[in-house]
């Protein structure tokens, strides 16, 4: 998806499809700026390969919902992985590896983890019985889960979903999990929007590549024409490293 001087790759973190994307797009287009869905701590987890587990301790940090969140979602992202021999992250850190070969600026362009992870308190009890309790037990017991009727049991994961797919899974993700919603998708994509609009106005004789996940693609392209950016007010996160 391009807009101006901006070119947005909406992967899946798991699917090789998105590897083979991101090397293609980077020799293809040759960008001056290669913008990332990640922060610092994450970036520095994929460069190290050191994808610190979770300790109770975190609690006090992230809260008892953030902790629970990060726990389930590791260990989910971590078996979907193995099932395609592919580990999560793995397009991000191709991303970065091109650029730092090919010499090319790394924006970091994610919420901290930990302040979105922090957020999640805010989610109602009920919801977190759904997401926890009352969703994982009716896919257990009766087969059926959240997103039935979508057909999801066809899904390649080695692929990228189509958009199709992606619109209705987060659609059935911001009605039966509105909270979740709110701080994975709407507040990251303000976040990200926010960074790329500055990116794409303080350099816009140059071309920027974006990698992010397919869920955020098509939102943050709406959000980036919206944008009123002061440019003067913005840090850049470059790195080589």
């Amino acid at each position: 998806m391009k807009y101006k001087n901006l070119i947005l790759i909406g992967t899946s973190h798991i699917a090789e499809q998105s590897l083979r994307e991101v090397e293609e797009t980077i020799e293809k287009e040759k960008p001056d700026i290669i913008a990332v869905e990640l922060d610092k701590r994450r970036k520095y987890a994929l460069l190290s390969n050191q994808n610190r587990k979770i300790s109770v301790l975190d609690i006090k940090h992230i809260g008892f919902k953030g902790y629970l969140f990060s726990l389930v979602g590791a260990f989910l992202q971590k078996k979907l992985g193995k099932l395609v021999g592919i580990s999560p992250g793995s397009e991000m850190l191709t991303a970065i590896k091109l650029a730092n070969k090919k010499k090319i600026n790394v924006a970091l362009i994610d919420q901290d983890i930990l302040v979105t992870l922090r957020r999640l308190k805010s989610i109602s009890f009920i919801e977190f019985l759904k997401l926890f309790i009352i969703d994982p037990l009716k896919a257990l017991i009766f087969k059926k889960s959240a997103v039935d009727g979508l057909e999801i049991k066809k899904l390649d994961l080695r692929k990228v979903p189509e958009k199709d797919l992606i619109r209705k899974l987060m659609n059935v993700i911001k009605k039966r999990y509105p909270i979740l919603y709110k701080v994975l998708i709407e507040e990251r994509n303000e976040y990200m929007a926010s960074r790329l609009a500055r990116i794409m106005y303080s350099n816009d004789d140059k071309k920027i590549l974006a990698v992010v996940g397919a869920g955020h693609e098509e939102e943050l392209i709406d959000l980036i024409k919206k944008k009123k950016i002061d440019v003067v007010s913005y840090s850049y996160n470059y790195s080589y490293k």
